[in-house]
């Protein structure tokens, strides 16, 4: 009779242990590594690129940069032409900043806003959102201090709340909303020049301002072609897998997966032609992913009348897919509790949206997104980017409701498409690209329909054949 196996604990602390890896195990590892690991490398090249703004200003003008512990905040809607983050938001006055909270907590004031819908989402290494401010919380004007998982300082008087990072590495992104007038653009600025954020060592308990008006710009020092800056690149990614293992702890249930990827980079630390294997595989996962990222069908999941919703946003657990995909076509979402996103690249018959129709989405009386915040629908051309137009218009919604005309019986028909409607119904049109875009509909602060999904966006009829 054989021996009873010995106890675990024996067992090779490392999977493979010394033995040769087989080239396909190589490449299945590697590829689940590279969509497993593509959000934190995302996150960390992000930082490394938007810190290094030697001051709080604009990258390439158009997007908010500033040193790692700080923040930067545009004073109207981001720009059309930036390329940095793609699904940006025309509805909002957004902020920006990274932060090493472990090294150096930071304090992040808070105005106030009275009645104005605003949210600051903070995110861990992972893209999770932690901590909860904004005014669906009822969170107070003042000072709240966004500290990491092993800082152990004490808390100065006059600090509202602490949130914790589970992760050093985090960043904010304020989202502040703004109506499309020139009254209210004028009435926010007082409002988004109190927004900042700094190192705990420089909090006296004052509310600092800033005039995010007149901030310096800096060169992007980075190309970036008709898509988003590619953030992650298959040929670092080995070195990088590397820093996401060792400071990015593991989740319950990623034990297996750690030791597994770990196992890959010190086989390929010994061996150059089991790197070259693994860095390979990260290119063809890449060369595979990255299109079908794109597309709205591998982004959540079925919303009704062709539409998906988003899943788990920013509250990602081990649904490494939507994490993923989220990253590479929308980073940066608002947990569900705070905003629900329905997208689209299809019209009612399946077939995808181009500029050379018309579209007709129609709000039937009282089926506005039930909300509490702000709804708005979007026009994005195939790479997520806003399409330049001579009205420049991007979005429509909350933001336009002294300007949308609804009809006698109180529905609200929405148009998209390249070619121009007519005086009638311009002030209803969402200008399109000529070749493929999607459309992406946001609902801020949902109401019950929205959260338990029995609420879902309008069929986008085909109204015109102008090809």
């Amino acid at each position: 009779m054989g021996t009873a196996p010995g106890p675990a604990a024996s067992a090779p602390a490392v999977p493979g242990g010394s033995s040769a890896f087989e080239p396909s195990y190589v490449a299945t590892v590697a590829r689940m590594a590279y969509l497993w690991g593509y959000p934190m490398v995302n996150m960390i090249n992000r930082c490394a690129r938007l810190s290094a703004a030697p001051e709080p200003g604009r990258l390439g003008g158009v997007l908010p940069a500033s040193p790692t512990g700080q923040i930067a905040m545009l004073d109207d809607y981001i720009q059309p032409d930036q390329r940095f983050i793609a699904c940006p938001n025309q509805d909002v006055v957004y902020g920006l900043g990274f932060f090493s909270l472990d090294e150096q907590p930071v304090v992040v004031q808070v105005p106030d806003f009275g009645d104005r819908f605003y949210v600051y989402a903070m995110y861990d290494a992972r893209t999770d959102q932690f901590g909860h401010l904004g005014s669906l919380y009822g969170s107070r004007p003042g000072h709240y201090l966004l500290a990491g998982p092993h800082w152990a300082g004490t808390v100065p008087d006059g600090i509202v709340e602490v949130f914790r990072s589970p992760t050093p590495l985090a960043n904010a992104v304020p989202r502040i909303f703004m109506d499309d007038t020139d009254e209210d653009r004028a009435a926010i600025r007082p409002l988004v020049d109190q927004v900042m954020v700094y190192p705990l060592e420089e909090f006296n308990g004052t509310m600092k301002t800033k005039d995010w008006g007149n901030v310096p710009a800096f060169d992007a020092g980075m190309s970036t072609d008709r898509g988003e800056t590619r953030w992650v690149q298959p040929e670092t990614f080995f070195d990088q897998l590397g820093e996401v293992l060792s400071t990015v702890p593991a989740q319950d249930g990623e034990a297996a997966l750690y030791a597994q990827f770990a196992a890959l980079l010190e086989a390929g630390a010994r061996d150059p032609e089991i790197k070259r294997q693994a860095v390979d595989a990260f290119t063809r996962a890449d060369e595979e992913f990255v299109p079908n990222a794109m597309l709205w069908k591998f982004n959540g999941g079925p919303a009704g009348n062709g539409w998906n919703r988003s899943v788990n946003n920013s509250q990602w657990g081990l649904d490494f897919q939507n994490r993923a995909t989220t990253a590479r076509s929308n980073m940066f979402e608002n947990r569900p509790d705070e905003t629900q996103y329905f997208y689209t690249d299809v019209d009612s018959t399946g077939a995808p949206l181009t500029g050379d129709h018309t579209y007709e989405i129609v709000f039937a009386a009282g089926d506005l997104p039930p909300v509490t915040g702000f709804w708005s629908l979007t026009v994005y051309d195939a790479d997520h980017f806003f399409h330049p137009n001579a009205l420049g218009r991007y979005s429509l919604g909350t933001k336009n409701k002294k300007s949308l005309v609804h009809g006698l019986d109180g529905s609200l028909t929405l148009h998209a498409g390249r070619h121009y409607p007519g005086t009638e119904t311009e002030s209803n049109w969402l200008p399109a690209p000529q070749g493929p875009f999607s459309l992406y509909l946001r609902a801020y602060g949902g109401q019950a329909g929205i959260i338990d999904g029995t609420w879902a966006p309008p069929l986008v009829t085909r109204a015109t054949d102008r090809g």
